[in-house]
Parts: structure tokens; C-alpha cells; sequence
């Protein structure tokens, strides 16, 4: 065979061999991007709003199942218009829940949710009512508040609990806040009343869209419930030589779950 022939026959080889690892990582990217929508998705935690439940640096897991699919289910990279939900469940009060934010559907956020359909939510004086009734509260202590430069603010500890007997962690900064009292607001099908755990450095529920908060946010929003951590690094070191990055890693907050 002369070496024309051999080029000849070489090349419709390579071909196939090219186009089956083309088609390899087609389906390897399917695969991820499906794992991704229907089971379950990382996400980073950004803001203190979460506080202290979540701290900024915080790598989520968001279970994508638990309340059914929407487009919102989908990678957090793809944005496409809202939709209805398949095999759709309301959270539980005091879920920990991922959302796309109404006001930018291409920024996932995270809040815990305080009420659901059919409740009547108030605050006053920065204490949650839920159908008319205080929910419990209890001082525990004081704690540190992480910044968004690294820097720390003294906060008031609170255990709250929930209707049903679910209890967390807030935090409150101290001193008056604009948003300590809130009118009772009825939170109409289709719709959930979510806050963040840091009161006071929280844009949520109590805040309309328009001004940069949650609103009342739609069921179909929902990305998850975020049910554990799986990392955590303190961006405080940021700003340190990069051989102190390692001193950063919250060893402890590895692989514990969220309540």
C-alpha cells in the first residue's frame, strides 16, 4: 500500500475516533448538567444575611428534589422565564431554601422560610408573629457578625423557635432597625415569607423588590433546601500572603449539615 493509501485510510480512523470523544463529553456534560437540575447543586455563600446559621464562605448543597422542578431547578447559569412546578411540594416553616431572586432571576439567594400560604406575618419590636402569636425568643449570649471585608460587629444571640418546636440561631445587631416592625402581611397561594437569620443585614420578606428585598417570593422560585455544608474558607484571608490562604479553611464546618 503505498503511503497516499495508508494517509487515505488513516484519516476516515481518526475521524471516527475524534467524533466518539466528541460525543463522550457531550454526555459527560448531559450527565453533570442533569445531575445538576434533578438531584442536587453547589452554591456559595456570599453575604452575612444567613448569619450565624451560614457564614460567608460557606460552600452549600442545595437538595433540588425536595420541593419539586421548575426552571429555576435548572443550572444557575442558565436563566430562562418562570414556570409551574413539577411533582411540586411547599417547605417546611424553617427550611433553609435557595431561590432565584424576583429581581434578577440570574442571582441565587438564600433564606430560611417563616411562613407559608394562608399565615399572617408581622414584627414588632424585631420579634416575629406568626398568625398572632410571638414566636418564642431567648437570649443566648453574644456573638461576632462577619462583615463582607472580613471585619466583625458584637451581635445579640437569640434562640428562636418557630410554630412546631424548630429552633435557631439569630443574630441581632443592636439598636433600632427600620425593619423591627413590619404590619401583619398575608401571604397569599403561591407565595412564602422568607427572612434571613442575621435581622438585622438581611434584605428579605419585609423588603418589596423594588427596594432591593425578597417580597413575598413566588413557590416557583425555589431552587432547593439546602440541607448541609460542604465547605468553608474565611475570605478575611484574602487580603493575606496566599501561603496563609490554608489557615482559612473552617475545618469544622466541613460536611455538617444545616438546620
Amino acid at each position: 500500500m503505498t503511503s497516499a493509501q495508508q494517509n487515505g485510510a488513516r484519516k476516515p480512523s481518526q475521524l471516527r475516533s475524534w467524533a466518539k470523544s466528541v460525543v463522550d463529553i457531550v454526555a459527560i456534560v448531559l450527565v453533570v448538567l442533569a445531575a445538576k437540575t434533578a438531584i442536587a447543586e453547589p452554591f456559595y455563600v456570599p453575604s452575612g444575611s444567613m448569619e450565624p446559621t451560614l457564614l460567608i464562605g460557606d460552600e452549600l448543597v442545595a437538595n433540588k428534589f425536595a420541593y419539586g422542578y421548575s426552571t429555576a431547578s435548572l443550572p444557575s447559569f442558565i436563566v430562562l422565564p418562570n414556570s409551574g412546578r413539577l411533582f411540586g411540594a411547599l417547605p417546611k416553616r424553617g427550611d433553609v431554601v435557595v431561590f432565584r431572586w424576583p429581581g434578577n432571576r440570574s442571582q441565587v439567594w438564600v433564606k430560611r422560610v417563616i411562613g407559608l400560604p394562608g399565615d399572617r406575618i408581622a414584627v414588632k419590636d424585631g420579634r416575629v408573629i406568626i398568625n398572632g402569636e410571638p414566636v418564642g425568643l431567648k437570649r443566648d449570649g453574644t456573638g461576632e457578625a462577619e462583615n463582607e471585608n472580613g471585619s466583625e460587629t458584637p451581635a445579640a444571640r437569640y434562640i428562636e423557635t418557630l410554630p412546631g418546636g424548630l429552633q435557631h440561631v439569630i443574630f441581632k445587631l443592636g439598636g433600632y432597625d427600620p425593619l423591627d416592625n413590619v404590619p401583619e402581611t398575608l401571604v397569599p397561594p403561591g407565595r412564602l415569607f422568607v427572612m434571613g437569620d442575621n435581622r438585622d443585614n438581611s434584605a428579605d420578606s419585609r423588603v418589596p423588590v423594588r427596594a432591593g428585598g425578597v417580597g413575598l417570593l413566588p413557590v416557583d422560585d425555589l431552587v432547593g433546601r439546602v440541607d448541609a455544608i460542604l465547605g468553608s474558607w474565611d475570605l478575611g484571608m484574602k487580603d493575606k500572603p496566599i501561603w496563609t490562604w490554608p489557615q482559612g479553611l473552617r475545618l469544622s464546618r466541613f460536611f455538617t449539615a444545616v438546620h
